[in-house]
């Protein structure tokens, strides 16, 4: 289905009825879109979820938006808090992989009300270091610009032989494939402007601002990920009753590395949120 919210008209997959069923919301990571997590779908139902995924901005069949401040984290988190409302999810299950995940993060941050529990996978809460923080965002400047010189076949072939996605040179061919066919559905100006507006050099670092949330966070990250497992282990261990998962083999993209452990980690951690009609107290 599609909702136009603010003048961009968002891709969204939903299964199930959102208003009357416990919600799981779905946060692609950069250069993905709701079909990443298509596999999952079924399972999700079978644990009693309706399911809604979104396709951000200038990802899969959601258009580019042409104001660049529209990538911005503020104005992300406004239109997913305006999507939520559309779609009749009150407090639902928020699940974000890496970009995605830092989204959810300022989305329980900004909007509590919205959010039952958060499940973030290989996510960061940003650069904690000023000058590393400058970096990167120099950093994300500098790939924003070579995608839009050089388009969106050669950012596919660039982004897969990243070492950060080497476990995924594991995965069976036609799976291997299919993933790199759903990069070149992007937009170019849509991941150029997400690099400028939602790179970890874009946004405040969110470390110290964790022990805000009030609500059950899983922290999940794959054993051969070592940067986010690391980053997985020390957030958890900065909020206190936070749970934490190591998924054994796994890398940087453990819903579709080891989708039987993601799934299963998700059951037993929903399984544990306390059901509240109201946000936990402060």
């Amino acid at each position: 289905m599609n909702l136009e919210i603010r003048g961009v008209t968002y891709h969204l997959e939903v299964e199930g009825n959102p208003a009357a069923e416990p919600t799981a919301i779905l946060l692609h990571g950069f250069s993905g879109s709701c079909a990443d997590w298509q596999a999952l779908l079924p399972r999700l139902r079978g644990m009693g979820r309706a399911v809604v995924c979104v396709d951000l901005a200038g990802h899969g069949l959601t258009p580019a938006p042409s104001d660049p401040a529209r990538y911005t984290m503020p104005e992300t988190v406004r239109d997913l808090d305006a999507i939520a409302a559309q779609v009749g999810a009150d407090r639902s299950d928020w699940v974000g992989y890496s970009m995605g995940g830092r989204v959810a993060l300022h989305m329980a941050l900004a909007h509590p009300s919205r959010v039952r529990s958060l499940v973030l996978e290989s996510a960061s809460a940003g650069i904690e270091d000023p000058q590393s923080r400058a970096r990167r965002r120099r950093s994300d400047d500098a790939l924003a610009r070579r995608i839009e010189e050089r388009g969106i076949g050669w950012f596919a072939d660039y982004w897969g032989t990243l070492p950060l996605f080497e476990t995924q040179w594991e995965l069976p061919p036609a799976t291997l494939s299919a993933l790199h066919q759903r990069r070149l559905t992007n937009s170019t100006a849509g991941l150029a402007h997400s690099l400028r507006g939602m790179g970890q050099g874009a946004h405040d670092y969110l470390g110290d601002r964790l022990h805000e949330i009030r609500e059950d966070v899983l922290f999940l990250a794959g054993e051969r990920d070592l940067k986010y497992l690391d980053v997985a282990r020390r957030a958890a261990d900065a909020l206190p009753g936070a749970r934490c998962v190591i998924v054994p083999g796994a890398g940087h993209t453990v819903h579709l590395e080891a989708s039987d452990a993601f799934a299963e980690a998700l059951a037993t951690f929903w399984n544990a949120v306390p059901q509240r009609a109201e946000p936990a107290p402060a």
